[in-house]
């Protein structure tokens, strides 16, 4: 323990006198940070009147489409997400924690259990939550950045579409010109409900957006309770399911500030504030779950392969595609 102790002291005092010399520029923040980082290392071993207060903000990064995994960029969910969030909020000397998030949307339920578990936990810990906006925040990327106290967006982030979405294809024309007959059985009068290859159900219909209301009113409420005075649009226009570049959310209440996460933290917390990363959870094969292992899991690389997994996996990859599309990204 000596010997560590030892050689991040000697590490802090090197980069010290190497930053005092050194111009302002991307390598001096580097050493800036590095130093920092050395010297919350150092601070558990130090005499208490040798340690210094040094603010930590750990950083969650929230990246892609929630509830939906591709082969090679996994998606967000609470199972995948869970132990970063508890790393975060576990880190020593915790000022706030940040979340830094480019979501487009996807699963609700998804998206309001991992709302959930930043709010209990960022209760339990006593510890501000601020989200920085990346390329988007939109439906449930929206819903999770609600959980933080404080929105910070790029100026040409997009925010918002706070509504509910549900699409599908139907195929009753093209399988009676190719001579194919659905055969369907079931024991419950809705079983079969919205299924593609029937043609379409006005009674399924209505049951469906019954449903999709109840999930709206879900959302709206989460973000009036989130946002509260902040508010500054109507409910029509808030909760329409547009979307708005950073300044015109800003306006609308929906974000705070505009800015990015280095600036803005330093501002908030000093110079020196140390802004970890939280790495994500990694596999056997050192990569996010389900990217490479996920892949030779799943059968893509020829183990183990069910008939349908390719299919499955193609269709989720243009799903996920197309829910990026609906924001021009």
């Amino acid at each position: 323990m000596g010997g560590k102790w030892h050689n991040l002291w000697i590490v802090d005092i090197v980069m010290t006198a190497y930053q005092r010399w050194m111009p302002e520029g991307p390598m001096a923040e580097h050493i800036r940070q590095l130093r920092a980082r050395a010297a919350l290392a150092i601070r558990p071993y130090l005499p208490k009147r040798l340690r210094r207060d040094l603010p930590v903000v750990p950083v969650v990064r929230l990246t892609g489409v929630i509830g939906f995994s591709t082969p090679l960029r996994p998606g967000l969910s609470i199972a995948g997400i869970a132990r970063m969030l508890e790393r975060a909020f576990a880190v020593r000397n915790a000022k706030a924690v940040a979340l830094a998030i480019n979501s487009p949307g996807g699963s609700a339920v998804q998206s309001h259990l991992i709302f959930q578990r930043i709010r209990a936990l960022a209760e339990e810990k006593k510890l501000p939550v601020i989200a920085f906006v990346e390329d988007v925040a939109a439906s449930g990327g929206y819903m999770v950045a609600c959980a933080a106290d404080e929105i910070v967006c790029d100026p040409a982030s997009i925010v918002g579409s706070i509504g509910v979405i549900g699409a599908t294809f139907g195929f009753p024309e093209a399988m009676k010109k190719l001579g194919i007959e659905r055969r369907v059985y079931t024991a419950g009068e809705y079983k079969s409900t919205l299924d593609p290859f029937l043609a379409e159900n006005e009674h399924d219909v209505a049951r469906l957006k019954a449903i999709q209301q109840d999930i709206h009113r879900l959302f709206i409420g989460l973000v009036r309770e989130r946002r509260g005075e902040r508010l500054a649009g109507s409910d029509d226009s808030l909760f329409s399911g547009e979307y708005w570049v950073a300044k015109t959310a800003k306006d609308l209440g929906l974000v705070d500030q505009l800015g990015d996460v280095r600036a803005f933290l330093r501002q908030r917390f000093g110079e020196n504030v140390i802004m970890p990363p939280v790495p994500a959870e990694r596999s056997l094969f050192g990569r996010r779950t389900p990217g490479v292992a996920g892949i030779a899991s799943e059968g893509l690389l020829g183990f183990g392969m069910e008939p349908h997994g390719l299919v499955d996996d193609v269709i989720s990859a243009l799903e996920a595609r197309a829910i990026w599309a609906r924001f021009g990204l």
